[in-house]
């Protein structure tokens, strides 16, 4: 879908929200208001308690806006095996509207684990992918960049780690709007060989890839804010430590500024007068910009956002999910990702074919 006259329509699962199903009404009142391109919006779930919101907002005869009636709701303990034989969730039936073709993406705030489960067993993956990367964006002072995976696979391989890159990259250029992102891979040190044996395949691997990506090399954990790379690639469980870890750090500077600065009148003056500093900071970190993440590797948008989001989260989800219908995203993975398969199938071909050397002993 790359046509600027068409509507982009997303299914949002309604129900999983912690804040319920009024702020996600209240975060379709802000999309309608903040996002130019043409959206149609499809809540999915319990009519009689969306139809009374929807109506309220004034909303029940704007033919942007719909409700797609589904009596039951995935639970945050649900195991995804379970959650998946309920044909009659909200999470399920928003899927299965983007399967369908009734609409072109899917939003849910609900459990992850059964968000991929069932995305990836009813939408199939994009032909070559082995699995799915979820795939978020990090702000920072000088470049916001793309961290993948942020926790969809804790194990990993070599050539999982070389498609999340291509995927990463392709993400980057639609939502980032970056033309050539730069991709690094994440390691304990940027000598050749630090890391584990896997990091080492994965950098000999991106390194064929110059004419398909623009692979920097490896990075540290350091190099992620000094604007050396607009694409971080590690494995889902080094990710998520580090997606959760800067989430927490972030909360932690500023609860701690606050309480320092109210600690006396004097500081309290000082703070008056940097306000526009402080408030250029918190605009450059807020994270209601770019809420939404994507499970990447999909026949079919589908993206994730907090359980606790607010209406300008998953507004910003919405606005993600426009941004990534409206580029040739999937077609452009499903090329890069042929070619970088069949380079590491070659590269694996050869190094078989290769003589056993015994060393003596």
């Amino acid at each position: 879908m790359s046509s600027a006259s068409e509507f982009a329509t997303i299914a949002i699962d309604a129900m999983g929200a912690e804040l319920g199903p009024a702020e996600v009404v209240e975060a379709v009142v802000l999309a309608l208001q903040e996002i130019k391109h043409p959206i149609r919006l499809i809540l999915v779930g319990q009519a009689s308690v969306l139809e009374p919101l929807v109506t309220a907002k004034g909303l029940d005869n704007d033919e942007r806006v719909q409700i797609q009636h589904a009596p039951s709701v995935v639970t945050m303990d649900e195991k995804p095996k379970d959650s998946f034989k309920n044909k009659a969730s909200s999470m399920y039936r928003a899927i299965e509207l983007v399967r369908e073709g009734e609409a072109g993406a899917v939003i849910s705030c609900g459990n992850t684990g059964s968000l991929v489960f069932t995305s990836t067993l009813r939408l199939k993956k994009i032909p070559g992918v082995e699995r799915v990367a979820l795939a978020t964006i990090i702000p920072s002072r000088e470049h916001h960049w793309v961290l993948i995976d942020a926790g969809a696979e804790p194990e990993t391989s070599a050539v999982r780690l070389v498609q999340n890159a291509i995927m990463g990259s392709q993400y980057c250029k639609a939502v980032l709007n970056v033309k050539h992102p730069r991709v690094g891979l994440m390691t304990i040190g940027t000598e050749e060989g630090k890391g584990t044996e896997m990091i080492a395949n994965t950098h000999q691997h991106l390194k064929k890839l110059e004419d398909t990506i623009h692979y920097v090399g490896l990075i540290e954990g350091f190099d992620t804010f000094r604007n050396v790379a607009d694409v971080v690639v590690c494995d889902g469980f080094t990710g998520n430590i580090l997606l959760k870890s800067l989430q927490s750090c972030v909360r932690t500077l500023k609860s701690t500024l606050t309480d320092a600065l109210k600690q006396n009148p004097m500081r309290m003056a000082g703070y008056a007068l940097a306000k526009g500093a402080f408030d250029h900071m918190s605009k450059t970190f807020a994270p209601d910009r770019f809420a939404g993440a994507p499970f990447l590797g999909l026949n079919g948008v589908v993206l994730k956002t907090h359980g606790s989001s607010n209406r300008t989260y998953i507004c910003s989800c919405i606005r993600i999910a426009v941004e990534t219908l409206t580029s040739d995203i999937r077609g452009q993975m499903e090329k890069d990702i042929e070619k970088a398969n069949t380079m590491m199938k070659t590269t694996a071909s050869s190094e078989s074919d290769q003589p056993v050397v015994h060393k003596p002993l």
